[in-house]
């Protein structure tokens, strides 16, 4: 690892509210960000696979799209990524030391810096579109300060909710702060905090198109290697495949097949989009018996239960689980306790919540210090055709897959 790099890995702990830096950077940069059309997609949950998604229709349909996303699991060019090829180390150290000097005079925080590099490398390479995944809220994140031509928020839940605020309503509020006067805005959120942001896309002048509402997802079909569902929009009526697992996605999909309908593009590149979307850590096999999966808060764990009982109704399951300090445990163990025998682990940061903490949350659960030998110890619990899940944080799944990998973990704050 470089001296550039670390220096940026060291930026992490902070975190920093507010526009001023970021829009201060990219006017030293000499606004890369204009030099191509940009989607923001925002949301509590399911943010990363509908940017996954939507990239994809855009690149099925021939435009060169770079995709932004975080955090990463394995590498760190994993979130900036253009037309499917992240970012080179060499890139990167490039973009970093380009970036270092001004971000140091604007005392700009790990993310703002990170935006702005995958700004710069998209507007070197020529992009025609950048789809860029919300870090955290919307209003005050760093990739706000760009122009959406659209924007999509995919679900609205209890998350963050020391930064964000303690309801529904007022993360909802957080997150419309993507919206923007006289362009369309795609969400998938119910209850209360769709209520909010309906009165917010009224007040700025948004063109809100709803879930439920203004188009529908019909006749969700888990299958073996993946999904199937019927969206309606605009009188018709397309069945769509994708290799995603969990039911849930068919709303993220969807979210994303009606923006590109949206931006005027065909039902064939929406189909075969749809059918090469990967996202890794995600409800992602590893052979036969290992699966992964990001779920860190409520929402996100009473999805991973009904995608396991969708797709794995019959396979003995024990859970290896490592949570972050900020996250509702008793809330997600609501919704994972009971699938099977629990091994609480942590990941490699101070951000990860001490094993034996949870146990009160988990009882009976078995407590193994560090992933991989938890891992080890959980697949020696499994009959052949049972299925290890771990889950509860991606900076566990992605300690996972570097270990495996025979890669050092790293410590990770974002």
């Amino acid at each position: 690892m470089t001296d550039s790099l670390r220096w940026l890995l060291a930026q992490q702990r902070f975190v920093k509210p507010g526009l001023e830096r970021i829009r201060a950077l990219l006017g030293a940069l000499h606004h890369p960000e204009q030099a191509y059309r940009s989607i923001l997609v925002g949301g509590t949950n399911g943010k990363g696979s509908t940017t996954q998604a939507l990239s994809h229709i855009l690149r099925s349909a021939g435009h060169t799209v770079g995709t932004y996303t975080s955090p990463h699991l394995v590498r760190f060019g994993e979130r900036i990524v253009v037309d499917g090829a992240e970012v080179s180390d060499r890139e990167l150290e490039a973009l970093l030391d380009e970036v270092r000097p001004l971000a140091e005079e604007v005392e700009a925080s790990f993310f703002e810096i990170v935006t702005a590099m995958a700004l710069l490398h998209f507007a070197r390479q020529k992009v025609d579109w950048a789809v860029l995944e919300v870090g955290l809220g919307g209003r005050f994140d760093a990739t706000n300060a760009v122009e959406p031509e659209l924007s999509l928020i995919t679900s609205i839940g209890l998350d963050h909710t020391e930064i964000l605020g303690p309801t529904p309503g007022h993360i909802a509020r957080e997150k419309a702060g993507i919206m923007r006067p006289g362009k369309p805005v795609l969400t998938g959120a119910e209850g209360e905090g769709l209520e909010v942001l309906k009165a917010c896309a009224t007040q700025v002048g948004a063109e809100l198109r709803v879930l439920g509402e203004d188009f529908a997802v019909r006749g969700v079909t888990p299958q073996e290697a993946g999904l199937a569902f019927a969206l309606e929009l605009g009188g018709e009526s397309h069945r769509l495949h994708t290799p995603l697992l969990g039911p849930h996605q068919a709303r993220n999909l969807a979210l994303a097949a009606a923006a590109a309908r949206g931006l005027g593009l065909g039902w064939e590149a929406i189909r075969v989009g749809l059918e090469r979307v990967r996202h890794p850590g995600r409800l992602e096999r590893l052979g036969e018996n290992i699966l992964l999966d990001g779920a860190h808060n409520p929402e996100g764990a009473w999805a991973l239960r009904q995608a396991l009982k969708a797709h794995f109704p019959d396979k003995p399951l024990v859970l290896v689980l490592a949570l972050s300090k900020d996250k509702d445990a008793p809330a997600i163990a609501q919704a994972l306790g009971d699938l099977g025998p629990v091994i609480l682990t942590r990941y490699t940061s101070p951000r990860s919540r001490p094993p034996a903490e949870l146990r009160a949350h988990f009882p009976g659960a078995q407590i193994v210090e560090t992933p991989l030998p938890a891992l080890q110890k959980a697949l020696s619990m499994i009959p052949q055709n049972g299925l290890v899940v771990v889950a509860g944080s991606l900076y566990l799944v992605g300690e996972i897959k570097r270990r495996l990998q025979g890669l050092a973990p790293e410590e990770r704050w974002q």
